[in-house]
């Protein structure tokens, strides 16, 4: 009884642990030093309030922006999650920022920084000079020129997810199309023209840029778009590309801690009825 439970306690936290590992991934960072040696220990505190503030906001909201500091010194910040995550599935991303931040920009203010589940970006009040539909990231999987047929479907797949996006209520379309599986998000405070306008643009550098590949992520400011076309149908995550060696790695370690587990209680289980026997000889 006790080995069945361990074992159902193993692959609970193996669950727990693939998904975080699926939504907390670092996509990209972008820190950009605007600070001055003056204030560097005023933003310092300021962050740690923000993200105080926000992680504490995740739970509630997928969307959420604010500033803290007065009137000297104050920043900006908001997060948001992609749309298909659960309260508790943003709460972890989101709360995973100050370490990452601290690991990957340090105090350094402005500084935007992605999550395969989240993203946050931050900066002083009143200093937000980026265009919404900069380009910040982008990513372009293996060609694909050998399918007979494949830039149509892409095409056809593409118009499906603009027109997706432009009547969603909320910003985020995630839907599959003739093999192909797509994702697309707008900021939270995008209004949705704005939103079908970065999706376009987002949709028109992925197909001059990436071609033929067969999968793609493009980030502009205010808006993502990822698709991934699978040739024998539509099977696993989005971004199991990225993950399937750590996840692989986690599985084989957590199977064979299991493994080992269960041999060493059936060796014990083992020893006992032979001092069992013993006894009664």
């Amino acid at each position: 009884m006790l080995i069945i439970l361990t074992f159902f306690c193993m692959l609970f936290l193996l669950s727990g642990c693939s998904s975080n590992m699926e939504n907390n991934s670092l996509i990209y960072k972008q820190c950009t030093n605007q600070t001055s040696l003056n204030d560097s220990n005023a933003f310092a505190l300021l962050l740690s309030t923000l993200f105080q503030e926000l992680v504490d906001e995740a739970g509630k909201s997928k969307f959420y922006q604010t500033s803290v500091g007065d009137e000297e010194v104050a920043v900006s910040g908001l997060f948001q999650c992609r749309g298909d995550l659960s309260s508790d599935e943003c709460h972890n991303c989101v709360d995973k920022f100050s370490e990452v931040s601290k690991t990957s920009c340090g105090n350094v203010v402005p500084a935007r920084i992605q999550l395969s589940g989240c993203y946050l970006r931050y900066h002083p009040e009143g200093d937000e000079t980026m265009s919404r539909l900069q380009l910040l990231h982008k990513t372009c999987g293996k060609s694909h020129s050998e399918i007979v047929g494949f830039e149509e479907i892409r095409n056809s797949a593409f118009a499906a997810l603009e027109s997706g996006i432009r009547s969603s209520e909320n910003g985020f379309c995630d839907m599959k199309y003739e093999g192909v599986k797509l994702r697309a998000q707008c900021v939270g405070n995008l209004g949705a023209c704005e939103c079908g306008k970065c999706v376009n643009n987002a949709l028109q550098i992925a197909q001059e840029e990436c071609g033929y590949a067969g999968s793609g992520e493009v980030y502009l400011d205010s808006c993502f778009i990822s698709y991934k076309y699978y040739h024998d149908g539509i099977n696993g995550d989005m971004y199991e590309d990225k993950q399937h060696g750590n996840s692989n790695k986690l599985v084989a370690i957590v199977v064979g801690g299991i493994v080992a587990l269960i041999l060493a209680a059936a060796f014990y289980q083992f020893m006992r009825s032979c001092g069992k026997k013993k006894d009664g000889m």
